[in-house]
């Protein structure tokens, strides 16, 4: 069953191959991806490897947190992270270098790519993010030696039956993870029912709320420079917006302008390169926009802010919050970072990806509203009364807090592995 496997990963890649080449997400670090790493792309040292791996820029910065927790529990580790984005790789490479010891792209999920890529780096532990279930490189590490461990573990109930399917034609692999470390007990007993022996399976909460509550830096400063932004006004800040979502914002703000003239909204888009059609989407309502990459010289009081790892900070600066992919089909994007910087967090109905958030946050410092108009109206409501936005904010910074500590407790769980003799 392993072998068929096998066989249909080379056969969709010889497939795939062409558009993975010129997608703009995956077209860079081919050799990488093949398993092939060059003088220099790898760390040195004696210490154990920690190969921590996540999809995307945001899955590693939900990794992040646990680097601490792991540098103490597996003293003079190396820790290495692999991502199967090019902007992942990127926001690794400038934003967590100093955190650790290497940032590499995934390899493909090939026999011949895996067993290339785990005979270079020879790690002691791997880690995977999400759903990050890739067969043939878990089984590749497991016959090296090294422990495998899924931390932030999730399997949408919509999925489920899709991903019984699967682990029923090819050899379950989920039997091979040494650990599976799980957001909340649902999905915990989601995993037992897709065959994870039950013994293997802890429920220890979502390391990405650990980065949430950062507090001031002198860098916020500069960044207010950037967007132009004074202490004195407010600012609404929309994070993580996607297409379709900008129009709406842009006829809010030009009625809550109307009442507060002096009221600023920065527009953090999900996807960097949608900053020139924002632009247009502002001019055409008549309104002066500036870019945060240019310092918007002319103080304009609409910023897109088209710059990466900034957003969180950026949330500091903020009056009150509003979270993309909200109004769309996305299924929304994280809540919790702004909430985690004490801003009351406005966001819309389309919330399936972050259920869990939603459950945290909604009543604690986090409203829901169902389209424009009723954003319009919560603004308001925020914006004409300071107190209450405070205390929402305080609830929300609150509620951060009390559920973060899981990057402690999965480094705990690895730290307790025994570690199979290679």
């Amino acid at each position: 069953m392993r072998l068929l496997y096998v066989v249909a990963t080379y056969v969709l890649f010889a497939l795939l191959f062409p558009v993975l080449c010129v997608y703009r997400k995956t077209r860079h670090g081919l050799k990488q991806r093949l398993g092939f790493y060059g003088p220099g792309d790898l760390p040195t040292g004696e210490g154990p490897l920690l190969w921590l791996h996540g999809a995307s820029a945001g899955d590693l910065l939900a990794l992040a947190p646990m680097f601490g927790p792991l540098r103490e529990r597996f003293p003079g580790c190396r820790i290495v992270l692999s991502t199967m984005t090019d902007s992942g790789h990127a926001m690794a490479r400038d934003r967590l270098a100093k955190q650790i010891d290497g940032v590499v792209y995934v390899p493909y999920d090939l026999w011949g790519a895996t067993r290339r890529a785990v005979r270079a780096l020879q790690p002691d532990l791997l880690v995977l993010e999400y759903t990050e279930v890739w067969p043939n490189l878990i089984r590749a590490a497991k016959q090296s030696g090294a422990s495998v461990v899924m931390t932030n573990g999730r399997f949408s109930p919509a999925n489920v039956g899709k991903y019984r399917t699967l682990f029923g034609l090819i050899e379950n692999p989920l039997k091979d993870l040494d650990l599976l470390l799980m957001r909340q007990d649902e999905e915990a007993e989601r995993a037992k029912a897709l065959g994870a022996p039950a013994e293997r399976v802890l429920t220890t909460g979502n390391t990405k709320f650990d980065a949430l509550a950062a507090g001031p830096a002198p860098e916020d400063e500069t960044l207010r420079t950037a967007l132009g932004l004074t202490a004195a006004d407010p600012v609404w800040l929309a994070g993580s917006t996607h297409e379709g979502e900008e129009e709406i914002l842009l006829q809010v703000y030009q009625r809550l302008r109307e009442r507060w003239p002096t009221l600023s909204l920065v527009i953090a888009p999900r996807y960097l390169n949608r900053a020139e059609r924002i632009q247009t989407l502002a001019r055409e309502r008549n309104l002066t926009v500036g870019l945060r990459s240019q310092g918007n010289p002319e103080r304009a009081p609409v910023v897109v802010m088209d710059s990466m790892g900034e957003l969180s900070r950026a949330y500091r600066l903020a009056t009150v919050v509003f979270v993309g992919g909200s109004f769309t089909k996305r299924g929304g994007q994280n809540i919790l970072e702004p909430a985690g910087q004490g801003r009351p967090v406005l966001f819309g109905p389309h919330m399936d990806n972050f259920r869990d958030s939603v459950a945290v946050l909604q009543g604690n410092g986090g409203i829901q509203v169902a389209d424009g108009e009723a954003l319009h109206a919560a603004l308001e409501d925020l914006l004409a009364h300071p107190e209450r936005r405070q205390q929402l904010g305080a609830q929300a910074e609150a509620t951060v807090r009390r559920i973060s500590g899981a990057s402690e407790r999965n480094a705990e769980a690895m730290a307790a592995l025994r570690r199979a003799p290679r």
